[in-house]
């Protein structure tokens, strides 16, 4: 019996409608960018897992950081202890998270390192006896399935069911260089209407949105505004944290810089679930008091977890080299010179890429999870290629220790169903 087989008998899988896409296929093993399935095919991981394994999978180095922390500590309640690695990659994340960062608070993944996030905001202006009940997000972001998380996110696909049970939230179009002017306005009413505790969003690019990137120079206005007005700035940089958009983060690209920010995938290298929502001094200041009641009672168990701490610094090790930095830079350029060629391709609509995130929309509607996008799918895995279409979104978000040979593989693979459409 194969996996699939015996996976059918018990598994649910996420993001799938069983009754009409019963399958899973079976993955044995992982190596840098191929993954091989139970029956012996290779597929290159154009999408690193769900931007997790930058480092290419199963890396030497992160593995090797690991097994030895596995050989001293493997987990410790993190309430009333800390731990060396704990502490180290406390270090390495301040050092490269923007300058305002000061504090950082472990979490299980990246809805959670949202929910938190929320929770800091919520409660930031509780203490301060100025209880507030109201989000400010983007249209179409998404940020999580828990449920505050799910309250920021604007996707209804995934949310639909659970929008009555939501925290308040109102949204606001991406800024897109013509629009400024209108998106402030329409903040400056929200504000002055209503106790506005943070703007929750993903900063300049709206990943399950389908790759969209916005105007950093519109979302530095919006940040600065919401600042202004003594609104918390939360950026979600879950997806494109860690180097993806060209810098270490997408809040680099931006003069403003969040109050808390929030990070995950790329955190470990994709090795372990970690996550992470960072702050500024001033709000965790707020949370400090004789008052026992105003501490932060919000807890994961497997909070800062030793072998995840240890993941976690070797992948920021990675990061921060030479190696991995000009990797970054040419897979950049590359994506460049293939989106000036792809946009010419008729059935093309647009293109648009930063850092090592690319992304093409078809010139065609599609369903989210239709039967194109299935067409598209399994068309890209019969040339082995994993890439996995947003409706008419085909995007690249590649490791960073892809070869040239797999990247033009990715490149030619996506003319090659392109022209069979």
């Amino acid at each position: 019996m194969t996996l699939q087989e015996r996976d059918k008998k018990h598994i649910w899988h996420p993001l799938k409608q069983h009754q009409t896409h019963p399958n899973s296929l079976g993955i044995v093993k992982a190596k840098g960018c191929i993954l091989t399935d139970e029956h012996g095919y290779e597929y290159i991981d154009a999408i690193s897992s769900w931007y997790t394994c930058m480092f290419g999978h199963c890396n030497d180095y992160i593995n090797n950081r690991v097994y030895e922390q596995m050989q001293q500590l493997d987990q410790i309640m993190f309430s009333d202890f800390t731990h060396p690695a704990a502490v180290e990659l406390s270090e390495k994340l301040i050092a490269i998270l923007p300058e305002n960062q000061a504090k950082i608070f472990f979490n299980d993944n990246g809805s959670t390192a949202v929910e938190s996030a929320i929770k800091m905001a919520l409660q930031y202006y509780f203490n301060k006896e100025d209880q507030r009940t109201t989000l400010i997000a983007f249209e179409n972001g998404f940020h999580g399935d828990t449920f505050g998380a799910m309250s920021a996110s604007g996707l209804s696909v995934y949310n639909g069911p659970f929008e009555d049970f939501l925290i308040n939230i109102h949204r606001i179009p991406v800024p897109d260089g013509t629009n400024h002017s209108a998106i402030l306005a329409q903040l400056e009413t929200i504000i002055s209407n209503h106790k506005v505790a943070a703007f929750v969003y993903e900063p300049i690019v709206q990943g399950a949105a389908g790759m969209k990137i916005h105007d950093m120079n519109g979302l530095n206005e919006i940040i600065g505004f919401c600042k202004s007005k003594n609104v918390l700035t939360i950026a979600d940089e879950v997806m494109t944290g860690f180097g993806k958009t060209g810098k270490n983060f997408a809040s680099d690209h931006i003069q403003n810089k969040p109050d808390i920010i929030c990070l995950s995938k790329a955190l470990t290298g994709g090795l372990v679930p970690m996550a992470i929502t960072s702050c500024t001094q001033e709000i965790y200041d707020a949370f400090l008091s004789n008052d026992i009641t105003k501490g932060y009672f919000h807890c994961h168990t497997y909070s800062a977890n030793p072998i995840g701490c240890a993941a976690a610094i070797a992948s920021i090790d990675l990061l921060t080299s030479d190696k991995i930095q000009g990797s970054i830079q040419k897979i950049a350029k590359r994506h460049e010179q293939f989106s000036e060629k792809i946009k010419k391709h008729p059935k093309v609509k647009s293109t648009r890429n930063i850092g090592v995130i690319f992304a093409l929309d078809l010139d065609t509607n599609m369903e989210r999870y239709g039967t194109l996008r299935d067409l598209l799918l399994s068309s890209f895995m019969k040339e082995g290629v994993f890439l996995r279409p947003l409706g008419n979104t085909i995007y690249i978000q590649v490791p960073y220790v892809i070869t040239d040979t797999q990247l033009e593989k990715i490149y030619t693979t996506i003319e090659k169903v392109l022209d069979t459409l």
